[in-house]
């Protein structure tokens, strides 16, 4: 019998373990000890197991030796670290209302279908009016020429390549590509957004990079660049609690911002519209719960520590010189952090008929995504976050209404969400518009959200 390639996939690497992890359709890739067929990480599952190892309590996702968990608890990764300057709780956070949480909140699972028609003939009534069909702009970049035609990129690098070449192409049209300019890539990831525009914008002088992302990841790609004339910066902080104002770089250079997201997931692409336009002092309402909108500069210096803020640099407000984010899961949208509010209650809607949108609108994309991943049209990645929500379609919905009628319902709860953001620029100053900047068969997710200031547009 011929013996199977020990590629790791086949069978186990030589000296490495020999668990095989299902969820990655590969055997784990760990070293193990002398004498040992499985890692530390895997023996407690096998017969090998001498030392007892169990879940560590800052993060499930590892397990620790139970003897070792004081030694192991102070070096963590996931252990609370010092607060960098720039972390203020709960910043961008939005207005904590009365009306949250929705302690009574019903799954739109339980609803009746007399229930069900009633948010639906309200949803259709405040979207009438606004525009649900984008136009499309699916354009390229030259700087990802190469990548695109490069046989070595599989369907699944190829289809973010198209994404990415369709951003920058957006991107430039709107002129929001040049020179004397940072950009923050929120949800940066890997940073290759930021990569793609660095190559992009090779020509130009003074351009920097922020990448702001809230855990830890392996393989960035912004680390290719340290060498280079523009500078990459990265932020571990979750947006929530990012202050622009007193970022030391940006305080540094005070250059004109653009923001930028490939997929910002749900209540991210509030909060990072938040953190641009609203953390910075450009409102002027305080409510109780919320962050100061304008700090005084003697709150603000006993805030930070000593040497962290100047004089000088405590007024300074970051300027935003435009955005643009690609928009997925809608359905992780939050009341509190969306910057819609106005625009829902302007058509009569609140906190109630936000959640059951929020959580309708992966009707537009859950049943097609679970189809076509079926033929292999879409990488396992892009369908873990809708699966989740399949089970909201409630039986007496699916008896009634077509799938057809469902994914067009679902793609409403997505529009009037959106609006709901580009009311908020268009109020903050801002030119926005929604469009489809890449084709359905590439990524059900391929509405982007682009904003430049009035006066630059006009």
């Amino acid at each position: 019998m011929e013996e199977l390639p020990a590629d790791g996939v086949s069978a186990p690497l030589p000296g490495r373990c020999r668990f095989y992890v299902a969820k990655k359709k590969r055997f784990c890739k760990m070293i193990v000890g002398r004498g040992k067929t499985l890692c530390g990480e895997h023996a407690d599952g096998g017969q090998e197991g001498e030392r007892r190892r169990i879940p560590c309590p800052l993060d499930p996702k590892h397990t620790v030796f139970e003897d070792s968990l004081a030694k192991h608890l102070k070096k963590c990764n996931s252990r609370e670290k010092p607060k960098p300057v720039y972390y203020v709780q709960d910043i961008n956070a939005g207005p904590q209302e009365n009306e949250e949480p929705l302690v009574n909140e019903v799954p739109i699972a339980d609803h009746s279908k007399v229930q069900l028609d009633l948010l639906i003939q309200r949803l259709k009534k405040a979207v009438d009016g606004i525009t649900s069909k984008y136009e499309e702009r699916i354009l390229s970049h030259p700087a990802l020429n190469d990548a695109l035609s490069d046989p070595k990129n599989g369907d699944s690098a190829f289809k973010h390549l198209k994404q990415q070449a369709s951003l920058l192409g957006n991107m430039n049209t709107l002129g929001l590509l040049g020179a004397d300019r940072c950009f923050i890539e929120f949800g940066a990831g890997k940073g290759k957004l930021s990569h793609w525009m660095h190559v992009a914008m090779q020509e130009c002088h003074n351009v920097h990079f922020l990448l702001v992302e809230r855990s830890s990841t392996r393989f960035k790609v912004d680390g290719k660049h340290r060498s280079a004339d523009s500078i990459f910066e990265r932020l571990q902080v979750d947006i929530q609690h990012l202050s622009l104002r007193r970022v030391p770089f940006l305080r540094e250079k005070k250059l004109p911002i653009v923001g930028v997201g490939k997929h910002l997931c749900g209540a991210a692409t509030d909060l990072a519209l938040r953190c641009l336009l609203e953390s910075s002092g450009k409102e002027t309402s305080e409510g109780p719960d919320q962050p100061p909108k304008k700090r005084a500069r003697q709150d603000c210096e006993a805030e930070a520590p000593p040497t962290a803020l100047g004089t000088a640099d405590v007024e300074w407000e970051p300027v935003v010189s435009g955005l643009a984010v690609a928009l997925c899961c809608h359905h992780r949208c939050e009341w509190r952090h969306y910057v819609g509010k106005e625009f829902f209650q302007e058509r009569g809607l609140g906190a109630v008929e936000f959640a059951a949108y929020q959580r309708m609108s992966s009707w537009a994309t859950c049943g097609l995504r679970r189809a076509n991943n079926s033929k292999g049209h879409y990488p396992e990645e892009e369908t873990e976050e809708c699966e989740k929500e399949e089970a909201i379609v409630p039986n007496s919905l699916e008896e009634g209404v077509s799938a057809e009628e469902r994914e067009h319902v679902g793609r409403l709860c997505k529009v009037l969400i959106d609006y709901g953001r580009v009311h908020f620029l268009r109020r903050h100053g801002f030119t926005s518009h929604l469009h489809h900047y890449t084709s359905r068969d590439v990524s059900l997710e391929n509405v982007l959200l682009t904003a430049v200031p009035t006066t630059a547009a006009s």
